[in-house]
C-alpha cells in the first residue's frame, strides 16, 4: 500500500512562509492530492486539492497558499505564504476519493 509523509514543517512568525512537502513510497503515481489541516479542538479539514490540471482551495488559505507537485520526484507540495496564528495546525496529506490511513502530519505554529 502505498504511504505518504508529510513534512516541512516549522515555527515561523506571522506574515513568514513555509513550504511543505508530500513525498509517496515507491513509485505509485497518485494523480489527485489533497492537503488537510486539523488545529487544536477542531475537526480536520481540507485546504488544498490537486488533481490532473485542476486545483481548489478552501476560502481561508486561497490566494497564500499554493499546490504544486513535482512528478520526478513523487512528491506534492504545499507553498504557504503570509501566515497567519490562525494557521496553526497539524498539516496532512491524503488522497483525494480513496484515502489511506492518516500519517503523522507536521507541525505549523505561527506566532504572532
Amino acid at each position: 500500500q502505498v504511504q505518504l509523509m508529510e513534512s516541512g514543517g516549522g515555527l515561523v512568525q506571522a506574515g513568514g512562509s513555509l513550504r511543505l512537502s508530500c513525498a509517496a513510497s515507491g513509485d505509485t503515481f497518485i494523480r489527485s492530492i489533497g492537503w488537510y489541516r486539523q488545529a487544536p479542538g477542531n475537526d480536520r479539514e481540507q485546504i488544498a486539492a490537486l488533481s490532473g490540471l485542476f486545483v481548489n482551495y478552501a476560502d481561508a488559505v486561497k490566494g497564500r497558499f499554493t499546490i504544486s507537485r513535482d512528478n520526478t520526484k513523487n512528491t506534492v507540495y504545499l507553498q504557504m505564504n503570509n501566515l497567519k496564528p490562525e494557521d496553526t495546525a497539524v498539516y496532512y496529506c491524503n488522497i483525494l476519493g480513496a484515502p489511506i490511513p492518516w500519517g503523522l502530519g507536521t507541525q505549523v505554529t505561527v506566532s504572532s
